[in-house]
């Protein structure tokens, strides 16, 4: 940077820009994605659904996120943040358009299934506002970026039941939904036109191969094929969750059909896995500047399993709980106090990348999944004569830690391979939705108690996978298109 002469106010300047570009980008792709979640009465009503049809909708509605957030890594991290931003952005608010048009429950399921896509825009915007901070900053940023971003489904609950109020009628919820996927669309040219893939002067190192995270042992090899088993368990969990055995939705034949489909892309993946580091299997030397401990990437994975995934599941059903639990209570009430979840994203998630930056990795995130499994066994208390605002307080507790949580883990997703970080987030993020099909499917057979208690209980066994987490120190290299190398801080 020092070698454009500019200035540092004018990097500040630079720097500051593309993350509002980047936060409100991800805003708008979570607005979209939980649009449904707040107008959940008009939509039963309109299309005569049954409890276990909603619920359905909402495990659809995170399922194809899992697989989505892998393939979006590769691609950002092989074609830039830039163009792979704008045309999610434009892709979501056509599937959005769609949903709001839907005439059957199975148009309407189909259409969440694949808005489920959009979700993956998180992945793009951690590659993004890694290449533009530094290590020293990169918490902070990262957290802005997601907690602002995420802050999207709150002002969807916020807003939305009153928009659909406006155009009343039997169609306000298709008007208000309809509404969010032209805002996303027209965005996706603004985005395009504004957004850089790095500041001036920059490189943007991509990865020597793309299908699969390029990995430094033999050993590392199986646990990352292992790790990636429990993204396809989940999926044949919900097409079994669909099958004539669960809500009916697939028939017994198209249920097989889809574990097949599965054993297929599983058996695709790690052939891509193995392709990608067959030379290093053969016995190839690795660069000693090559190597990093893919054991901080699953560390990371488990720790957004509990975070971001307990998150996706609370917000879907947040709502619906305080209807439920508190009697008399209106829809648009309902919307605004389960918005309060969401809402401690725009201070909680920033503050837990500051704090993860200033006092550490491990400790930082170590006292927030502490934090939120403390916040989830309150949970787990609260009934219909409990006074409101005491529910509401319990539920922005447990969001602090849930949303600082997040924050402390994407502060070092890009500390652990500048190259792959696309990849690298791709996966975390790809854990949390793992984490919300387990959680909404858990969600389905037992009760709002005993469901936060569980999360609570998953929590404490991520508390101790985190305290294996190593704290990045020096610095990480990456290998010039001239075959130089540049040298990244991590401190």
């Amino acid at each position: 940077m020092n070698s454009q002469n500019l200035n540092l106010l004018d990097i500040t300047k630079a720097n500051i820009r593309l993350l509002h570009l980047t936060w409100f980008a991800f805003f708008l792709t979570f607005v979209v994605w939980f649009s449904h979640a707040p107008l959940k009465p008009l939509i039963m009503e309109a299309f005569g659904m049954s409890i276990a049809q909603w619920k359905a909708l909402l495990i659809l509605n995170v399922a194809l996120t899992i697989p989505a957030r892998i393939v979006i890594g590769i691609l950002v991290d092989k074609f830039g943040p830039r163009i792979v931003y704008s045309l999610l952005l434009a892709a979501g608010g056509l599937m959005c358009l769609a949903f709001a048009s839907a005439q059957t429950y199975e148009q309407l399921a189909l259409f969440r299934f694949l808005l489920g896509f959009v979700g993956a825009g998180f992945v793009i915007g951690i590659r993004l506002v890694g290449e533009w901070f530094p290590a020293r900053n990169v918490g902070l940023a990262e957290g802005v970026y997601g907690g602002w971003g995420n802050f999207g489904s709150a002002a969807a609950a916020f807003t939305l039941p009153t928009i659909a109020l406006m155009f009343g009628g039997e169609d306000g919820w298709r008007y208000a939904i309809g509404t969010t996927g032209l805002m996303a669309m027209a965005y996706s040219v603004v985005f395009y036109l504004r957004a850089r893939n790095t500041p001036k002067g920059s490189t943007y190192f991509k990865p020597k191969k793309t299908g699969g995270l390029e990995v430094t042992s033999k050993r590392d090899f199986y646990f990352y094929l292992a790790m990636n088993l429990p993204m396809y368990i989940i999926l044949a969990v919900l097409a079994w969750k669909l099958s004539p055995s669960g809500v009916g939705l697939l028939s017994q034949t198209m249920t097989y059909v889809m574990y097949g489909v599965l054993l297929l892309l599983c058996v695709y993946q790690f052939s891509q896995i193995y392709k990608v580091n067959k030379e290093m299997l053969a016995g190839a030397e690795v660069p000693e500047h090559d190597k990093y401990k893919f054991k901080q990437v699953a560390i990371l994975d488990w720790a957004y399993f509990v975070t971001f995934g307990s998150e996706l599941a609370v917000v879907s059903m947040l709502p619906a709980f305080f209807l439920e639990t508190f009697e008399g209570m209106s829809l648009a009430a309902a919307g605004a106090l389960g918005a309060a979840y969401a809402f401690m994203n725009l201070v909680a998630r920033p503050g837990g990348g500051y704090i993860s930056d200033k006092f550490g990795r491990r400790l930082s995130m170590s006292i927030f999944i502490i934090g939120l499994t403390i916040g989830y066994f309150t949970l787990s208390q609260v009934t219909g004569s409990w006074p409101i605002w005491m529910a509401v307080a319990a539920v922005m507790f447990c969001s602090f830690f849930v949303q600082a949580g997040e924050g402390a883990v994407f502060a070092m997703v890009p500390l652990v391979k500048r190259r792959m970080t696309g990849q690298i987030a791709g996966m975390a993020g790809a854990f949390g939705n793992v984490g919300a099909v387990t959680f909404l499917t858990i969600y389905s057979f037992v009760d709002a108690g005993t469901f936060f208690m569980l999360i609570g209980c998953a929590a404490l066994l991520i508390f101790l996978i985190v305290q294996f987490l190593e704290e990045p120190a020096g610095h990480m290299h990456e290998l010039n298109e001239d075959g130089t190398l540049t040298q990244i801080e991590l401190t």
